[in-house]
This record gives C-alpha cells, structure tokens and sequence, in this order.
C-alpha cells in the first residue's frame, strides 16, 4: 500500500483523535485544544494510505528564523516503513534554510532524529510546564 504525503494539511477532528490515541498521546483528550493547534499551525504535512490518515508533522515558526516541530507522529501500525522520514524530508525541505530548526525528542525518538540530521542543544536542558501524562 502506498502512502501519499500532503502539505494542504486538510484533517478531521476524529481521524486526527485517532491517530493520537493509537500514540497514547496525552492531547487526545483535548480534541478542541489539538484541532485549534494543529489547524493553527504555520504549517501541517499529512501522510495518508487510502484516505485514512496514518501520521502527521506541524511547524510553529516566525517564518523567517526559527522553526519548531512540535509534533510528528505515525500510526502505531506503520511504524518503520519511512513514513516519519517522509513527513521530517518535507519539513526539512520547507525550512531547511532556516537559522535555527528544533523540537524535543525522548525515547527512541531521539536516534531517529539525530539520522535525520538533528544534533543535541549543546549545553541546553529542555525545560516545560507540562499538564500531560505521557511522558
């Protein structure tokens, strides 16, 4: 089955929902705060295998310099098929110019970005105020 990556970002509340519960993201509990952030989102690439949506990549950015990833994830059921790398190489070839590209990984995700070209913050901590529970 092939998947096609889109950069018009169109998605629906319960697909996005989802796709963030099969995650065990936190913020499936917040479908009106996560629909308004993503479709808030300087800009949002989809990936989709027959219609469904089977991952997704958001930027938040001063559309210039800085350039953030907030959230990238893929369905449980297609991880390690290059999915993530497809949706990161859109984001990349959007912002690569950029001065500064960053986000926050943990777990595993940690090797998959640094393959992607992402490097540890020199001698910053990352630092939050976090009201989830997945991490």
């Amino acid at each position: 089955m092939n998947c096609i990556i889109s950069l018009d970002g169109t998605i629906e509340s319960d697909e996005v929902i989802e796709l963030y519960a099969a995650n065990d993201w936190s913020s499936a509990s917040k479908p009106t705060e996560l629909m308004s952030a993503l479709r808030g989102s300087h800009s949002l690439v989809t990936a989709r295998a027959d219609g469904r949506l089977i991952g997704l990549v958001n930027a938040i950015s001063d559309g210039s310099l800085v350039v953030y990833f907030p959230h990238m994830l893929v369905h449980p059921s297609w991880h390690r098929r290059g999915i993530g790398r497809q949706l990161m190489n859109a984001m990349l070839e959007r912002y690569g110019g950029f001065h500064q590209l960053m986000l926050t990984a943990d777990g595993d995700a940690v090797r998959f970005y640094e393959a992607m070209g992402f490097s540890r913050a020199g001698r910053t901590v990352p630092m939050w105020i976090y009201s989830g529970t997945d991490h």
